[in-house]
């Protein structure tokens, strides 16, 4: 069945039906990672948004129950160059084509996804609709409808992927640490790597506020990724200037780290087209290692890159930097058990190399709980 890509400036491609059939919108974004498709349909931050992937070829290993980040398929829309006819992997239980159809998962097949991803990284992340079926509407049309749908800058998102109701995930072995983790579109995985180190992790909902949060008598607080422009955030902000405040030792990931900045008075803006996939250099500027890192954002915190910047909770700086464009990948308090990260160190399909970062979280509650 025939399908057909509009991005909002006009650009139209070609293609396939693959997946659900019908049509879907969103912002139009590509993902340059080799592996993980599956981890990366299911990751919350990617709702409302219509991903491309680089790798020419995708559905090789099917999907399996495992791998899962959430509950369901959070993307938009998918776009790939060539599906996998036959999956190939003793992990596999079905098809990528038949999950997609069973999400409801608009996506299409096209020969452009290279000339796709140069558009984006020339005019930047921009709205876009996928139409599929026999008889479509005429393009000028369909452009419209894209151009009527909403944008990411404004969007308040969070809490449509939240849990509803917290839960708990148990630490493996002796508990060592209770912690406190908002939900702002947290990854599966995220609480499985601080429940391997010993945390008792309990979940709660995205609009969490500091009495709420602080009542389960944390060892350390978590906010998660998640996604939507964090310009909206402000009862998260709120909640997290209450945690600090108390001086309990506090992590973020990603959403988590641009709340983290505007929570110590920095900005956040939108970048031009985001960075995301499984192959990003970040450098610790305290100890000039870099970590080949995953990435799924497409806003950032204004921050000063050079030296400590004060704020109402002492002393701050940028502690990592991506080296591609100098982006702000962490930020940490210097006179406070307090840091993020722009980037993922939970990466279940990989790299692994900054995963040492939970472990560093728990070297600042142990350090807490001693003081």
């Amino acid at each position: 069945m025939n399908a057909i890509l509009v991005l909002e400036d006009g650009r139209v491609f070609h293609g396939t039906a693959y997946g659900a059939q019908g049509e879907t919108f969103g912002e139009m974004v590509f993902n340059t990672g080799m592996t993980g498709y599956q981890e990366t349909l299911t990751d919350p931050s990617y709702h409302r948004q219509i991903v491309a992937m680089t790798a020419p070829h995708i559905g090789n290993t099917g999907v399996n129950e495992d791998d899962p980040e959430s509950s369901r398929v959070w993307v938009a829309g998918y776009v790939v160059r060539e599906p996998s006819r036959v999956p190939s992997s003793w992990r596999s239980t079905r098809s990528l084509a038949d999950y997609l159809k069973d999400q409801g998962v608009v996506g299409i097949a096209m020969p452009g996804t290279r000339a796709l991803t140069r558009h984006l990284r020339e005019r930047g992340a921009m709205r876009a609709g996928i139409f599929s079926g026999d008889a479509l509407p005429p393009v000028e049309e369909l452009l419209d409808r894209v151009r009527r749908s909403p944008a990411m800058v404004g969007a308040d998102l969070a809490a449509e992927v939240s849990t509803r109701e917290p839960y708990i995930v148990p630490a493996e072995g002796e508990r060592r640490f209770k912690v406190a983790a908002v939900d702002l579109g947290i990854k599966a995985m995220t609480p499985q790597r601080m429940a391997q180190r010993g945390c008792e992790v309990h979940v709660l909902p995205a609009w969490s506020t500091t009495e709420e949060i602080l009542a389960i008598a944390p060892d350390g607080v978590f906010f998660s990724n998640g996604p939507g422009d964090p310009a909206t955030a402000d009862a998260a902000v709120k909640a997290l200037q209450g945690v600090l405040a108390a001086g309990t030792p506090f992590f973020g990931i990603c959403f988590g780290n641009q709340i983290f900045g505007r929570a110590l008075g920095l900005g956040t803006y939108k970048l031009r087209y985001g960075h995301r996939g499984v192959n990003q250099p970040v450098q610790d500027r305290r100890t000039g290692k870099v970590d080949i890192s995953a990435h799924n954002h497409g806003f950032a915190v204004q921050a000063p890159l050079e030296g400590p910047f004060d704020t109402q909770y002492g002393r701050a700086e940028v502690s990592h930097v991506n080296l591609n464009d100098d982006c702000v990948e962490g930020l940490r308090l210097l006179d406070y058990p307090a840091f993020s990260v722009q980037y993922h160190p939970e990466a279940a399909a990989g790299p692994h190399d900054a995963a040492g970062l939970f472990d560093e979280f728990c070297s600042l509650m142990e350090g807490s709980k001693r003081a």
